[in-house]
């Protein structure tokens, strides 16, 4: 029963890519077991300092574009006061980062932890396996309390994290906020007050909506230089579009579980007419031309020039200077009456976020170290910095002052920024991502969530091979005849070549594969 209940609840699991690992053993040792040479070192398992005696560790870490220096943030500046634990940060830029990660593991150079370091699924096997990274489920049982609560609490975590042989050797950034999960669907209710409109309902209002925006001059310059609707570079705007088409997400990829049955619907018609209706739409230019050849950067920007109708985003940091435009709104209904929101992140949404070494003298003291960033408290140090000069408390909940509330100036105070830092985002302290406009987007979609979201399978090595070996092939294919069909670059008279190519790809063989971890999940 309770395996069900896991399936039930998750949002989104990751997919373990299998890896043949040569022999080697499943893990480093048992739960309990800590690297030879272990410092004997006395933890507390609460309170702080974490060690009577100092203590120095040494991570590995992702340092993003906009980030200052780590050890210059004030949370790892106070928590070194708070716990006795020093940490030198070993600091890679994100470009290149993959590269200098795969080369510590190589040269077996290892620091003595891994810290924001985006550990893959795969990574995680492979290296825990190997040695290299230890076991965590017993510190974690001993040493972390905050995050044991979260696994009590929400089981999904602890299946998104578990290995088949029941190792834990990553752990992943933890999101119990729920509209830190879903990207909403932004709309320029001043272009619809302008020209008489009303929200779009449909796709079939949603395309006449764009149409206005196009012709009508919504922006008042005489120009046409609006951008109707915008998405992500690659298919976004399939992943935010596929609901209205009756097309889920479940089990972590593009699979609709009907009575029982697990469909991959890639090749199917639904399929079809989602990319025709948004062929439809970039012919038209109603899509934006550079949908497929943009940055992020440049769509951030489309976002905050008050030049586009639609877009989609979790938040409104983006265009916060003209967020007065835009209004969240509901998915609209398909041609068959669906209406869906598919899209959803992973409440472990960080996958491989942190994770231990086997050369680490201190296992017991890291994990008490990182454990604090799974409560509130400790995620407010990491998040807002200090009280009273970073940020001020208003009702309980922390808001940025002033001079840390930009683009420029709260990167610097904080690893949040730029993704991927090992902590808890609760309500508690999501004010710079939750402001009360993004809880009233996410009402919008709240009512058409997925009642069952399944999670993503957890397969045992040789059938995790099987799959990342079908996928890599047909995934890219679906991306780039998908781009093609929306493009105009291929007609849609070739939809049945695309089909038989899927089979070739042995698309069936993979949705078995599916379909009989689906049916071990429900017995």
């Amino acid at each position: 029963m309770v395996r069900k209940q896991w399936g039930k609840s998750a949002v989104s699991l990751m997919l373990i890519a299998g890896l043949v690992l040569g022999g080697c053993s499943s893990g480093s040792g048992s739960k309990e077991a800590a690297p030879e040479g272990s410092a004997a070192t006395e933890v507390k398992k609460e309170g702080f300092p974490i060690v009577e005696e100092p203590v120095q560790l040494k991570m590995f870490t992702r340092i993003a574009p906009v980030n200052g220096t780590f050890k210059e943030m004030p949370v790892f500046q106070d928590y070194e006061q708070m716990s006795n634990v020093k940490v030198e940060f070993i600091e890679a830029p994100t470009d290149g980062f993959q590269e200098k990660k795969n080369l510590l593991f190589a040269s077996n150079e290892l620091p003595d932890a891994l810290y924001r370091s985006s550990l893959s699924p795969l990574e995680a096997v492979r290296y825990g396996a190997g040695g290299q990274l230890i076991p965590l489920e017993g510190l974690i049982e001993e040493y972390a309390p905050n995050l044991t609560q979260l696994m009590e609490e929400y089981p999904e975590i602890r299946a998104a994290i578990t290995t088949p042989e029941g190792h834990i050797y990553a752990i992943p950034g933890i999101v119990t906020l729920g509209s830190a999960r879903t990207d909403k669907k932004w709309i320029n209710t001043a272009w619809l007050e302008k020209l008489n409109l009303d929200m779009p309902e449909t796709t079939d209002e949603l395309y006449d909506v764009l149409v206005a925006f196009r012709d009508q001059d919504p922006n008042g310059n005489g120009q046409k230089d609006e951008i109707p609707m915008t998405a992500r570079l690659g298919l976004h705007i399939v992943t935010m579009m596929s609901g209205s088409f009756g097309l889920d997400q479940q089990l972590g990829y593009n699979i609709n579980i009907e009575d029982d049955k697990v469909e991959i619907w890639m090749g199917s018609e639904r399929n079809k007419e989602m990319l025709m209706y948004l062929n439809k739409l970039y012919t038209e230019k109603l899509l934006d031309p550079e949908v497929f050849s943009h940055t992020e950067a440049q769509y951030l920007a489309k976002q905050g020039s008050g030049q586009t109708g639609v877009f989609f985003d979790q938040t409104n940091n983006n265009f916060l200077p003209i967020a007065d435009q835009y209004e969240g709104m509901s998915p609209p209904a398909g041609p068959h009456g669906d209406r869906m929101q598919a899209q959803a992140s992973p409440m472990p949404r960080d996958f491989g976020a942190f994770a231990i070494t086997s050369v680490n003298n201190y296992p017991e003291v890291t994990m008490r170290w990182i454990d604090y960033f799974y409560s509130d408290e400790g995620s407010t140090l990491l998040r807002f910095g200090r009280e009273g000069e970073h940020y001020e408390l208003k009702d309980g909940i922390p808001y940025y002052k002033e001079a840390y509330s930009t683009s420029e100036t709260q990167p610097k105070i904080t690893p949040y920024a730029g993704g991927g830092a090992p902590h808890l985002i609760s309500e508690q302290v999501a004010s710079y991502i939750n402001p009360p406009q993004v809880q009233e987007a996410q009402k919008k979609l709240d009512p058409f969530m997925p009642e069952v979201r399944y999670a993503a399978p957890m397969f045992d090595e040789q059938t995790a091979q099987q799959v990342n070996i079908l996928r890599n092939d047909i995934d890219k294919y679906y991306e780039e005849q998908s781009t093609k069909f929306i493009a105009g670059a291929l007609s849609f008279d070739k939809w049945g070549e695309f089909q038989e190519t899927l089979k070739k790809m042995k698309i069936d063989e993979l949705q078995q594969l599916y379909q009989d971890a689906y049916d071990k999940m429900e017995k």
